[in-house]
């Protein structure tokens, strides 16, 4: 399969200028040259940078010059350090995906145009980095049925970008969240520089147990990793009744999940990207900071076994905050191991 060269091995700045309090005070704080430092002194060559369009952009559509200042660091500082660095639009006018709220911007023609706006914006600014950056349209289109739709709106996208940049990588990920089993439901990539990115958190139940953002979750609750498939599947009926369970289904329930079920589960996907000449990219996996670490050391071992095997490129979730901080005082007993893996 082909490889995504130069983002093989990442990790996200999630929480610096997206999912965070819109306030300067903390962008000057959050991340700084000296955190970009200590990620390239870890052997990693690229970092995911997730952007909320407020940090750059009015309700009303007006940019923000100032905001921009922050990605002109970013990238300024990677380039200091020897790093790659995906700029990813995590939020857009009219569409969030952790609160779900699409605004109609999947039936709204003006806010579809301000999107590839947006994009065009993006393009002409950062054209001159495209030997060092990439672009990921959007992050994780939730609702299955507006699949056609969106692959229609990231064409017109990547039809805009293309006129600036023409051989920027373009990530595209799918919908039900970047499901990797929604990869097939992607157009067919126009260009050899086009990548599928998908996100991966499975067992969820493991992943997210006792996550206060997920309503059906009890707040105590508690499994490790690994698991019997029918353990986690047992659990997953009672605390993620809503959760689509089909993950499970062709598993043998007394099997207990190790690496096997990672390849089992990226199969798929893989033999889409040979079929499609394009690269695989994993743009978010993590373990929340409520799980054991030493649980958390074996999915991230078993995890980085697959892609290792399959050659996907990867950026765990996430560098610092946001309770999947590989750098909080959590994960501090496991820290290097991690490191070791990511590297």
């Amino acid at each position: 399969m082909k490889q995504f060269t130069g983002y093989q091995r990442g990790i996200n700045l999630g929480g610096w200028l997206s999912q965070c309090r819109q306030s300067r005070q903390h962008y000057d704080s959050f991340i700084t040259e000296n955190d970009i430092r200590r990620i390239s002194s870890w052997g990693l060559d690229h970092v995911r940078l997730p952007v909320d369009y407020e940090l750059i952009q009015t309700d009303h559509g007006e940019f923000i010059e100032e905001g921009f200042q922050y990605i002109d660091n970013c990238l300024e500082w990677c380039g200091k350090y020897g790093l790659n660095m995906i700029l990813d639009l995590h939020k857009t006018r009219g569409y969030s995906f952790d609160e779900f709220k699409s605004a109609g911007f999947f039936q709204n023609t003006n806010l579809q145009d301000n999107f590839v706006s947006l994009w065009e914006t993006f393009s002409t600014r950062y054209e001159k980095y495209s030997d060092r950056l990439a672009f990921e349209l959007l992050n994780e289109v939730v609702d299955r049925r507006v699949a056609r739709i969106w692959n229609g709106i990231a064409d017109r996208a990547i039809t805009v970008i293309r006129n600036y940049a023409p051989t920027i990588p373009i990530l595209m990920g799918g919908v039900e969240n970047n499901s990797i089993a929604s990869l097939k439901m992607l157009a067919k990539p126009r260009d050899e520089h086009i990548v599928y990115n998908f996100h991966y958190y499975e067992p969820l139940i493991f992943t997210h147990q006792s996550a206060y953002w997920i309503g059906e979750m009890p707040s105590d609750f508690s499994t490790p990793y690994p698991n019997q498939i029918s353990g986690y599947r047992s659990q997953s009926r009672r605390c993620l009744p809503t959760r689509n369970l089909q993950v499970y289904s062709d598993l043998d329930p007394d099997a207990e999940i190790d690496s096997k079920f990672f390849e089992s589960a990226f199969a798929e996907a893989v033999h889409i990207a040979e079929e499609r000449d394009t690269a695989l990219y994993c743009g978010e996996y993590g373990v929340i900071d409520q799980a054991d670490v030493a649980s958390t050391l074996r999915w991230y071992t078993d995890i980085h076994s697959a892609f290792r095997k399959y050659n996907i490129a990867s950026a765990a979730w996430t560098y610092k905050g946001k309770d999947f901080g590989i750098t909080d005082e959590h994960y501090a007993p496991i820290l290097d191991d991690l490191i070791k893996l990511l590297s």
